[in-house]
């Protein structure tokens, strides 16, 4: 074990490029996934129906080959991105899809009572949205969105197969440095847990929060 502390530094570095690709991609994937349901929800047909064939496919492909497509398929139409990157983006548009149908349930759960009465005080749609359904919507979502961050915090570890040096592949390069895996991987292990743990607690407490307000 004593490899292991002497390498903590490093691991921490890992540490904190999974916290960066998880958060940066949950933030583009929030965005994502709030036009996607209200595309699917108030769009027109054709609108609706792309919305639907984006959800299907991303849902229905390995999140390993989207990312593959993204950093080594795009080469071949001249669009080269860095692993980092690449990992943004591929990381974005698979939350944003698992987010849609979390978005679109929570709203489609208010009732259509509220939506009438906002209408009848003359607000507008995209008004009536923001002001009275989102809140809502927001609270009611929270636990599941809980559940997809603490998902996608663990998925990082696939973008090590596009060299990005975070927590699993900071372990891989010193693997191959010492050829010792059980310390190492144990090691990730616990550093993965304390993050998922963290970031439970913190989304414990904004629900709690959010059920009070609302």
């Amino acid at each position: 074990m004593n490899l292991l502390w002497e390498n903590v530094p490093f691991l921490l570095k890992g540490a904190y490029y999974t916290l960066l690709v998880t958060v940066v991609s949950m933030f583009f994937g929030l965005i994502i996934g709030l036009v996607v349901a209200i595309a699917r929800l108030k769009g027109n047909k054709p609108i609706r129906w792309l919305a639907r064939a984006y959800v299907s496919i991303i849902r229905g492909t390995p999140l390993l080959v989207q990312i593959f497509i993204v950093y080594y398929g795009l080469v071949d139409y001249g669009v080269t991105l860095g692993p980092l990157t690449a990992a943004y983006v591929a990381l974005s548009i698979n939350v944003g899809a698992y987010l849609s149908e979390t978005f679109r349930g929570a709203i489609q759960s208010i009732a259509k009572g509220q939506t009438e009465a906002a209408y009848a005080t003359g607000m507008t749609p995209w008004q009536t949205m923001r002001r009275i359904i989102l809140p809502q919507a927001a609270r009611i979502a929270i636990a599941p969105m809980g559940n997809t961050f603490i998902g996608m915090l663990k998925e990082t570890a696939l973008v090590s197969a596009i060299t990005v040096t975070e927590l699993l592949r900071s372990a891989q390069l010193l693997i191959a440095q010492y050829y010792v895996y059980m310390p190492f991987f144990l090691g990730i292990a616990a550093m993965y847990w304390v993050m998922s743990t963290v970031f439970s607690f913190i989304l414990e407490r904004i629900e709690k929060r959010l059920s009070r307000v609302y």
